[in-house]
């Protein structure tokens, strides 16, 4: 799934530390905001919505092929908006459905998970496991992005780096990415498990509780809104990238 540069340092550290080869995974959950034609009467009136922030990552799917392409990784990845249903939330969170879909009968959210949300995760769930069995280490990196105001409070840095504290691995790659980030993106402000915790509900926070840390390390980067579409866009996602291949080589 590593580039083969990646693979192979990876790899020879591994053997030199008696360690799991680490396996490269990266996702992104909220990529896109397509509603399906089943759906789409539940959301009329709602362009606006799903045009925002609610409806979808604003630049992370960009975000995660640029590191798919990279590192030689086919992403995970999925566009339907977040507001039919949260592939980032377990299936007992309360914003699993948002108010659009929320009015759903129990028979009629069975079938939105069957179509949409169980395909996504069990996908997921299934290429962690296969690298487990295959005796690799498996580091996961899910790309998101956050509007830079939020109910009047500005988000005052660029990068957001989410993990668990607790948590030896993700520790040690937060310090090598976010030195790699020091780097290749020095005018960025980088602040760790802001705008959110790391060990909010989510997919990583999903597989840290199945695999446990000795074989697993999700960590999830968000993105400011504001670059997206600017005219360092695409330098900064480039800048991204090589921050994340050099925090691999180390």
């Amino acid at each position: 799934m590593q580039s083969s540069v990646t693979r192979s340092r990876a790899a020879s550290r591994s053997h030199r530390r008696g360690r799991r080869p680490r396996r490269l995974l990266v996702s992104c959950e909220h990529g896109g905001n397509d509603v399906p034609a089943a759906y789409a009467p539940l959301f009329r009136g709602a362009a606006r919505v799903l045009d925002s922030h609610r409806g979808m990552d604003f630049g992370a799917l960009e975000v995660a092929r640029a590191f798919g392409a990279r590192l030689g990784v086919a992403p995970a990845t999925a566009t339907v908006s977040r507001l039919v249903v949260d592939l980032n939330r377990s299936p007992y969170h309360r914003n699993l459905f948002s108010e659009y879909t929320r009015p759903l009968s129990r028979e009629e959210k069975r079938a939105v998970l069957d179509a949409h949300y169980r395909p996504y995760r069990n996908d997921v769930e299934r290429r962690v496991e296969r690298a487990v069995r295959a005796g690799a280490f498996v580091l996961h990196v899910s790309a998101h992005s956050f509007t830079p105001e939020l109910k009047g409070e500005v988000r005052n840095c660029d990068l957001g780096l989410l993990y668990d504290p607790r948590s030896g691995s993700e520790r040690r790659f937060i310090d090598q990415w976010h030195a790699a980030l020091d780097v290749h993106a020095p005018s960025l402000r980088v602040r760790r498990n802001y705008p959110y915790l790391g060990v909010s509900d989510s997919l990583v926070t999903h597989l840290r509780r199945m695999h446990g840390e000795r074989v697993y390390a999700g960590v999830e980067l968000e993105v400011n809104q504001k670059h997206v579409g600017t005219p360092g866009w695409r330098a900064l996602v480039a800048a991204l990238a090589d921050a994340l291949e050099a925090a691999l080589a180390r």
